[in-house]
């Protein structure tokens, strides 16, 4: 196994990440400083990142109901629930892939795979996310096309891929960004409060049956579809406009 894959393997982050960590020769194989991306680990070397012993981890993938009042971080110096604290002790460790503020619900896909963590969180890859949102009054339909075209807030511009009214005051909503807080300030702008916010889809992933402060490991179909998705290759950037130069006239001569 290459070196970077293990690495990325040990919950160190993903392959291209971890390289960072070989370059910078803060990898030691068998006492010796390594630096060769292209190294291979064998299975009787020992692999160190400054006093860690590494091993590599089978690879986890779930899927975690978010309830409302849990925070998406490993750890809390205030004390808050997080969403870790719904999972099993004795994992590998493993992190989640996205975020949900503390007062939303629903799908947080959770595993110890950096690559594909990468690539479902990347916003070059326009992974689509899916919600449903309660808001306090009916929905106005004209503020679809708002949605839909993209106005500023105060996280960026942001915009959505589809708005549907599924019955007065319940919205479904799919992004393919992520800006911080994108459909609270959204709707706040456009003069609605939301009321409750669900997660239920993460690209192919659907929350389906499981209830908040429950999980379930992905299926094999489920995990080669995300696999699937992260072998495509990126969408090119749109070039950018050509640089306008204006020509200058004869330099004005002193007084």
């Amino acid at each position: 196994m290459r070196l970077n894959r293990f690495l990325a393997s040990a919950g160190l982050g993903s392959r291209r990440s971890v390289e960072q960590l070989i370059l910078a020769g803060n990898v030691r194989i068998n006492g010796r400083i390594v630096t060769d991306l292209a190294t291979q680990v064998l299975p009787t070397d020992a692999v160190k990142v400054g006093s860690r012993l590494l091993h590599s981890e089978r690879p986890l993938y779930a899927v975690l109901h978010k309830p409302a009042g849990y925070i998406c971080s490993a750890e809390d110096e205030l004390g808050r629930n997080t969403i870790f604290d719904l999972l099993p002790p004795n994992w590998p460790r493993t992190h989640h892939v996205g975020r949900l503020d503390k007062e939303s619900e629903g799908l947080i896909i959770v595993t110890n795979d950096g690559d594909l963590t990468n690539f479902l969180t990347h916003p070059r890859h326009e992974v689509e996310k899916e919600y449903e949102v309660v808001i306090d009054r009916t929905f106005d339909i004209a503020d679809a096309a708002k949605m839909l075209r993209g106005f500023h807030i105060r996280t960026g511009r942001a915009k959505c891929e589809a708005v549907e009214m599924l019955r007065p005051g319940l919205l479904r909503l799919v992004l393919k960004q992520g800006l911080n807080r994108q459909i609270r300030l959204m709707l706040y702008e456009l003069g609605y409060e939301v009321e409750r916010l669900v997660r239920v889809r993460f690209g192919p992933i659907r929350i389906q049956t499981v209830e908040p402060g429950e999980w379930r490991m992905l299926t094999p179909k489920e995990i080669a579809e995300l696999h699937a998705g992260s072998s495509q290759p990126a969408k090119p950037r749109p070039p950018r406009p050509p640089r306008t130069i204006k020509k200058q006239g004869p330099p004005r001569a002193r007084k």
